[in-house]
């Protein structure tokens, strides 16, 4: 791979940051306002959704109700996650995954672990990084499994960025 795209590839891991829990709007966006906040993950490649997508997961079950029509800072840090996740999994794993959440941690504590294990996994797969740290105690089997997925999906951020290169090329 040139070095000139090794650079760029660490260039967009070292400026990318999902925000975190208490830097999520939580005055409540409406519909496509809430899209475009999330609309910031795009810069991952297939990690897009829409207004349309975001009424669907409500009508499954994978998010609450809005109040009055507005968006809280929970169903935008699920929101969040879904769009990440539903680039390899099924939207019933990801129920299942939000489930086991639910039941283990609060959805702040959660979504600040997606957001520095995000961080902490890019970093290492795009080879910033010779090695993950471990954030936090890592022996529950929800925190093991939401790892897995992170890893899962930075290698397919690689990989797509990778393959953006030759086809542009």
């Amino acid at each position: 791979m040139p070095e000139g795209f090794k650079e760029t590839l660490k260039e967009f891991v070292q400026e990318f940051k999902l925000p975190e829990y208490n830097e999520i709007p939580d005055v409540g966006l409406y519909l496509e306002q809430t899209a475009k906040y999330i609309s910031q993950l795009g810069q991952l490649g297939d990690v897009v959704i829409t207004g349309s997508m975001i009424s669907n997961y409500v009508k499954k079950g994978l998010i609450t109700n809005p109040v009055k029509k507005q968006y809280s800072r929970d169903q935008i840090a699920y929101l969040m996650f879904i769009a990440m996740a539903k680039t390899v999994l099924s939207l019933e794993d990801i129920r299942l995954l939000i489930e086991i959440q639910q039941k283990t941690y609060e959805p702040e504590v959660a979504y600040n672990y997606l957001a520095k294990e995000f961080k902490n996994v890019l970093e290492y797969v795009f080879g910033i990084k010779d090695e993950m740290e471990t954030i936090g105690n890592n022996n529950h089997e929800a925190k093991v499994m939401l790892r897995s997925l992170i890893i899962t999906v930075a290698h397919k951020v690689y990989l797509d960025m990778c393959f953006k290169y030759y086809r542009n090329k």
